[in-house]
């Protein structure tokens, strides 16, 4: 049995408050705004927070150019705002904290298979090697695997729910030599459709993952479940609340079935990605709540009790697609 505690780790020093009162992003801190709302919810007993150790600037040289992180740390433009944030001391030392926080939550993972582990981050999976991009300042992704690839020879998969595609880590294959083993091209996941199409991506994607497992190909998953997925998120459009659910539940379900074939636990670890609301962020906070109540539900024993609340958006019935996917509908041959 798993430990009954969801393993998180977050400090506050990677959070960038400031960052998120006059952009168009909270991610910068959501960390802070999602814990808070679990001590809200009265979910803190379920999860144990660590601390750990931030990353130092040469660390982001394993999937970025020297000059681009020499650039963002020292706050040079053009490149240190290609991230589209507001450059400032407290961004670039909060970045070494939301990097390495997923770089030890996977580590643990992998160290310690029986707890499920949480990186409370998002801001990675845009980003270059030359550069940052869409509110993304350095490829969290690549760094934490391929220090995990060199450090311990495992390989990981990313199952990421983000509704857009995450292509920080294509587009640094051919920039990090032994990233294509550290994370394999099939192991990038990224689901297509809405609705039911999005939920048998999700089933195909699953069945190839539970194959290479099961071959000692993949030694861990990275769970990456954004909130912009939802078709009420400002940036979102692929599924509902229902699917949206549905996906968390398959996964953590499936997450069982492969640990019944393997004889002992998986590691997995948690993050959370995108999520974007700018009438009502709680929506966002509380999906992620409902998708960490699903994980310790179903991975942990709990039997806890939480319904998200989620508003509907306010430009939803401008768009006949977004309107037709918050029905339920699939619509075939739909691609973000």
């Amino acid at each position: 049995m798993r430990h009954k505690q969801i393993v998180t780790f977050y400090m506050p020093e990677q959070v960038d408050a400031r960052n998120g009162e006059d952009l168009y992003t909270r991610s910068p801190n959501k960390p802070a705004l999602l814990l808070a709302k679990l001590k809200e919810e009265g979910l803190m007993p379920c999860f144990n927070v660590q601390e750990f150790v931030p990353f130092d600037k040469e660390e982001f040289y394993i999937a970025h150019t020297e000059e681009y992180v020499d650039a963002f740390f020292a706050g040079v433009t053009p490149l240190a705002t290609t991230n589209c944030l507001t450059w400032s001391e407290n961004l670039v030392n909060s970045v070494r904290y939301t990097n390495a926080s997923l770089y030890h939550a996977i580590k643990y993972a992998v160290e310690h298979p029986e707890a499920l582990t949480f990186s409370p981050t998002s801001g990675f999976h845009h980003a270059k090697p030359e550069r940052g991009s869409g509110f993304c300042t350095f490829s969290g992704q690549v760094i934490a695997s391929v220090k995990l690839y060199r450090e311990l020879g495992v390989s990981g998969a990313y199952l990421d729910l983000d509704h857009h595609f995450g292509n920080s880590i294509e587009d640094s294959r051919s920039f990090v030599p032994d990233l294509d083993k550290a994370i394999p091209a099939y192991a990038n996941v990224n689901l297509r459709g809405t609705n039911d199409g999005y939920l048998a991506d999700l089933y195909r994607n699953l069945v190839l993952l539970k194959e290479k497992i099961l071959a000692k190909e993949i030694h861990y998953v990275v769970w990456c479940h954004g909130a912009d997925s939802h078709v009420y998120d400002d940036l979102g459009g692929s599924v509902n609340t229902e699917y949206w659910l549905l996906a968390a539940e398959i996964f953590y379900k499936w997450v069982l079935e492969v640990e019944e074939e393997l004889g002992y636990h998986l590691p997995v670890a948690m993050s959370l990605f995108g999520g974007y609301r700018t009438n009502a962020y709680d929506s966002v906070l509380s999906l992620h709540t409902a998708d960490l109540v699903l994980s310790a539900n179903i991975l942990l024993g709990h039997t806890m009790a939480y319904e998200p609340q989620v508003e509907v958006s306010p430009f939803i019935k401008r768009d006949p697609l977004l309107t037709a996917i918050a029905a339920g509908e699939t619509l075939m041959g739909y691609v973000d």
